[in-house]
């Protein structure tokens, strides 16, 4: 452990962010290197929401417009700590360092996007009539909401729940992946920097068990998660008799690009190895199934493996800056491993063979593997660089295709004219649909989520205000005036 992660659990531990529950840690490594860059001891979860219950009356009663100049100041403080945050979050995820720096960028532009966005989605109206008096529609904040963060993302994705969760009024315990702790410890310390107590934001440290333990607790109100299917269902499933819990699922995806007539070949191919092997793979919005018209596919294809083949996949400080990093653990790559070579047991042909040149490390290479002929593809989100082709004839099969899945949170068209780019739009089922645009990145300033397994119709983004506050309407006069003017004797 080098001085600054030293010294941030330290200053953690201070200001009361980790709360031992008993002697266990958590320890996270470096994918890279596979050294140790931080540890600390498990939360209490009990306390931790003991003291949310506590603070979140307060931090309701704030004025709106000090709640939203307080996630200011965090953005601020977040600049302060930029060099810091993006060293940590390419050293713990092993992401390049490129990437790390555009991921701070968009936590920043998340407390104006979020700001907006309340204010247009949760605004106050009120219909006044004379007889009738005012009809008013306020919202109010659910009280304690745990998050549940992925590592893949480790400050943005957190950061689109507990920006707008605050902003609405609720206290927040923050569950940092168990991969990615000292992200999530360098995170909450700008928020208590900013000025907003140290029991409004709580970094809860732990594994799978704190997190169930913050799923069922009768303090939390509820369950903003971001992560994997399986974990998903699993929260899902253990509330299904509280609907009086808040739950927003935002899961992953087996995302289908499919490419179509299009005289840019090298523009299309830029735009699936973006979509694909964008942090090696490992975002709920990769593209895993590129489906390709049968005329197009040897000029596609060869595009697309020239490209992939240029890759560099390296450390985060590497000189040159490779593109993309490891996996985040060897348990994943062994898994990813697994996986390509299920796939050309069972009728796979391999265009570009998955490589892994250490195995004590989890670097892969970009790989590529046609599986038209498989009679029964797997429906399942392979979390790493590995691209599926299907050839198809016929755009209405393609988009059938595309919808042979349980998961439905991106597609995207490469290429058509805009009535098949409609055809496609009205007929493919995901939460957000792309044409000529990489499925990775999307915008937060609009609704970011999925249907099916990816989702529970909780989009966040732009929506994150519907789901961090309640609406409720008042019928409102300043004295009382009835009269009963039917069935009196």
């Amino acid at each position: 452990m080098d001085g600054a992660s030293t010294h941030a659990s330290e200053v953690g531990k201070e200001r009361g962010l980790l709360r031992p529950s008993a002697a266990r840690e958590i320890v996270s490594h470096e994918p890279a290197t596979g050294s140790e860059i931080w540890r600390g001891q498990v939360s209490d979860v009990d306390e931790m929401v003991s003291r949310a219950r506590r603070a979140w009356s307060d931090w309701a009663a704030q004025p709106l417009s000090t709640r939203m100049e307080l996630v200011r100041r965090f953005a601020n403080e977040v600049r302060k700590e930029a060099e810091r945050l993006a060293t940590t979050i390419a050293r713990e995820t092993g992401k390049p360092m490129w990437e790390a720096q555009a991921e701070v960028d968009s936590v920043l532009a998340k407390v104006e996007t979020s700001i907006r966005a309340y204010a247009e989605r949760t605004a106050q109206r009120r219909l006044d009539s004379a007889m009738q008096g005012t009809m008013a529609l306020r919202h109010k904040p659910h009280g304690v909401l745990a998050v549940l963060g992925p590592f893949n993302l480790p400050a943005h994705l957190p950061c689109a729940h507990i920006i707008p969760a605050l902003i609405a009024g609720n206290a927040v315990i923050f569950k940092a992946s168990e991969r990615t702790p000292a992200t999530g410890e360098l995170l909450t310390r700008c928020f208590h920097r900013a000025g907003i107590a140290a029991a409004v934001v709580q970094l809860c440290i732990g594994g799978p068990d704190e997190g169930q333990k913050l799923v069922v607790h009768e303090g939390v109100d509820g369950i903003l998660f971001t992560g994997s299917a399986s974990t998903g269902i699993a929260i899902n499933r253990k509330l299904a008799a509280r609907p009086d819990k808040l739950v927003a699922l935002e899961m992953g995806g087996n995302n289908p690009l499919v490419v179509w007539d299009t005289p840019k070949i090298s523009d299309a191919a830029a735009i699936i190895v973006q979509s694909a092997f964008t942090s090696a793979g490992q975002r709920c919005t990769a593209a895993r199934r590129l489906i390709v018209k049968s005329s197009m596919y040897d000029a596609v294809i060869a595009e697309v493996k020239a490209l992939a083949d240029r890759v560099i996949f390296g450390a985060p400080f590497d000189t040159p800056a490779p593109f993309m990093g490891p996996v985040i653990d060897n348990a994943a790559a062994d898994g990813l491993c697994d996986s390509f070579v299920y796939l050309l047991s069972h009728g796979g042909r391999a265009i570009k063979h998955l490589v892994r040149p250490d195995e004590n490390l989890p670097f892969l290479s970009p790989s590529i593997i046609d599986v038209t002929a498989m009679n029964d593809r797997p429906d399942v989100e392979l979390f790493g660089p590995i691209l599926q082709i299907v050839r198809i004839d016929d755009l209405d099969e393609a988009i059938a295709e595309a919808n042979n899945s349980r998961f439905g949170l991106v597609a995207g068209l490469i290429g058509g004219t805009p009535p098949e780019y409609n055809r496609f739009w009205a007929n493919v089922r995901a939460g957000i649909v792309n044409w000529n645009r990489p499925t990775v990145g999307p915008s937060h300033a609009a609704p970011v989520g999925g249907v099916g397994l990816s989702g529970n119709h909780r989009p966040s983004g732009y929506y994150a205000a519907d789901y961090c506050a309640y609406p409720v309407a008042s019928g409102e006069m300043e004295q009382p005036r009835a009269t009963i003017g039917v069935g009196l004797r």
